[in-house]
């Protein structure tokens, strides 16, 4: 069976028309967080503060807000992306259409993807005005960001299916990675914890995540960059197989 590129076009586009009627909440909203984020720990606590390897404080924290905001928007997005016709009952229609699980995947992690990228253009330039950086490796960030956002919208599409109600949609976004991204190192690096701790940490998941941005921006990291690198394809790869089981059951699409 051929890829069937209109309709992959078509949820694409209406995935992504959707996040431009919602713009004040899907863009504003997390722009404004995060310069909150930059004013409090980078203004105010991070004037105090000495360098981290070298690179400034108000810098250094830029992946961890970054990847703090990419994380929680792009599961987010794609969860109520495919929650909402499973909720109004339009994903029957869905269903029915000539449409396979590549189409809709490209549709909607697609969509997801591209709000990310927006999202982080966005932030990076408002960072901007708080701080000077530069990028080292600005493809290597390019490709983790696009991995990253392609992961976690798929792990969103396999939360929004699994979801039965509007508070399940906020349960892990909020209640887990959140505090995760927070513990993972987006104000501090994992080197400046004491014994345990700092093999504690590495049990965060998010923790490599933080660190493998954070080698983009700056060459230095954590963890080593092949390590963040093959667990965020890993995840990508665990999410892919687990979509495809729930298309081939139908397990919540067709109840």
């Amino acid at each position: 069976m051929t890829f069937n590129f209109r309709s992959a076009w078509a949820i694409y586009k209406r995935e992504l028309l959707r996040f431009l009627r919602t713009a004040f909440q899907s863009v504003l909203a997390p722009v404004l967080t995060t310069s909150l984020y930059f004013i409090v720990f980078g203004a105010a606590i991070g004037s105090r503060m000495q360098p981290i390897g070298g690179i400034p404080y108000e810098a250094f924290i830029i992946p961890g807000l970054l990847m703090l905001t990419l994380l929680g928007e792009t599961t987010s997005n794609s969860s109520f992306g495919i929650y909402m016709p499973r909720f109004t009952g339009t994903i029957y229609e869905l269903l029915s259409a000539p449409i396979g699980v590549a189409e809709t995947l490209v549709g909607f992690v697609g969509a997801a993807m591209t709000k990310s990228l927006i999202l982080a253009a966005i932030i990076l330039t408002t960072a901007l005005l708080f701080v000077d950086y530069t990028i080292v490796h600005p493809l290597w960030a390019l490709l983790f960001i696009m991995l990253v956002a392609a992961s976690f919208s798929l792990f969103g599409f396999i939360l929004g299916v699994w979801a039965d109600n509007f508070e399940k949609l906020g349960i892990i976004p909020i209640l887990i990675l959140t505090p995760l991204t927070f513990l993972g190192g987006t104000f501090y690096s994992l080197d400046m914890l004491p014994d345990p701790w700092d093999k504690i940490a590495l049990l965060n998941p998010i923790a490599f995540l933080v660190s493998g941005l954070r080698w983009t921006f700056y060459g230095s990291a954590d963890v080593s960059i092949a390590i963040s690198l093959g667990l965020t394809v890993g995840f990508l790869a665990v999410c892919i197989a687990i979509i495809a089981i729930i298309f081939k059951t139908g397990w919540r699409l067709r109840e």
